[in-house]
């Protein structure tokens, strides 16, 4: 069976999705908070690459984030970042304009939708303790 990577067309369509994700993230009223979640991070600067690398492997292509970082444990990753549901909600509202934007539908790309909605969920975490109000 091949995997969703190869369904949806390989590194090159994942490349374009990452792209235009964040081109939207940029743009988008509802990026705004993301955007600003990501300086609390690492910043923008490698944002765009390091998603492709993780996706890609998440998607069942190689590994690159694995290859680099040592490990794929996506709480491990955002530990640092408040994540609101709100975020949650914006980021999977922008993978969605994203996706459409790139033209991929069928039940593969659903089965990546589903599998984002589920993380992206478990990303969220102590609002409190991040001193974010809710």
């Amino acid at each position: 069976m091949s995997s969703i990577l190869d369904q949806i067309g390989g590194e090159e369509v994942l490349r374009r999705l990452v792209n235009r994700f964040y081109d939207l993230v940029e743009s988008e009223p509802r990026g705004r908070q993301i955007l600003h979640l990501h300086f609390r991070g690492h910043g923008l600067s490698h944002v765009r690459e390091e998603q492709f690398n993780f996706l890609s492997g998440f998607l069942g292509g190689r590994r690159y984030y694995l290859e680099k970082h040592g490990n794929m444990d996506v709480r491990l990753m955002h530990t640092h970042i408040p994540i609101r549901e709100v975020d949650a909600g914006d980021w999977l509202a922008l993978m969605d304009q994203a996706i459409a934007d790139c033209g991929l539908t069928g039940p593969h790309v659903e089965r990546m939708r589903a599998t984002f909605t589920r993380v992206a969920h478990v990303l969220v975490n102590d609002l409190p303790a991040s001193g974010i109000p809710a």
